[in-house]
């Protein structure tokens, strides 16, 4: 009896040792799983972690690219307006010191047909448009010192040819036109006449240099587009 029950004992106890043995293996087997179960997750955070951190890497080198090539491009336009305004400006200032110098040298072009046989006759015909402009009974002219006796001796050819040129228009006018005892600066007047009446009140320059000024202006534009054409 004593070895039957020694022999159940052993049986037992084997079999609580493979039941414990299986308890164990079954232990890590779930553990094991656990662990791979784990790690893939892991590494599945992982990389869906990483890849998103690519992508947005990318997405932000992408934004700073673009933004960049939109500064380039708004320097380079900016860079292209500068030097097209520069241009302009450089070609406007070419074309007025150019118009500046033809008004110089006209000007020097009269100072000399001022000197000129011609002179006389041109005077008498700055007197008969300044009288028909300013229509006053007393008149005073006034002119450079150098040109007083030139033009005291055309004033009276002046005066009659004004008479006739008014009766002719259907007025009768007698005015009394004499020389002022002022005179104009040589250094501001080429030459010309400079009619005044009413005790200087009313004043109308029939100056070469003023004429110029006015034939300046009103001859302008069509001086330049003799002198420019629109692609220049």
């Amino acid at each position: 009896f004593f070895i039957a029950f020694a022999f159940h004992l052993i049986i037992m106890s084997a079999d609580s040792s493979r039941q414990i043995k299986q308890m164990v293996n079954f232990i890590k087997q779930e553990a094991h799983e656990k662990v791979n179960e784990l790690k893939l997750k892991t590494d599945h955070d992982f990389n869906l972690e990483k890849q998103n951190l690519v992508h947005n890497g990318k997405l932000k080198i992408q934004e700073e690219y673009n933004q960049k090539e939109k500064d380039l491009e708004i320097e380079q336009r900016v860079s292209r307006s500068a030097s097209v305004g520069a241009a302009r400006v450089k070609k406007m200032k070419g074309r007025d010191d150019l118009l500046e110098t033809l008004k110089k040298e006209t000007l020097e072009k009269l100072a000399v047909f001022c000197k000129s046989p011609e002179y006389p006759a041109f005077v008498k015909k700055l007197l008969v448009q300044g009288l028909i402009k300013i229509e006053e009974q007393e008149v005073e002219i006034q002119c450079k010192a150098e040109d007083k006796s030139i033009v005291a001796k055309v004033l009276p050819e002046a005066v009659a040819e004004f008479k006739a040129v008014m009766t002719a228009a259907g007025h009768t006018v007698n005015p009394k036109v004499t020389m002022s005892n002022n005179v104009l600066s040589s250094k501001a007047v080429t030459g010309g006449v400079v009619l005044t009446a009413l005790n200087n009140r009313i004043v109308l320059s029939q100056t070469v240099d003023d004429r110029l000024k006015i034939a300046y202006t009103d001859v302008m534009p069509s001086v330049r587009n003799g002198l420019f054409s629109k692609s220049t």
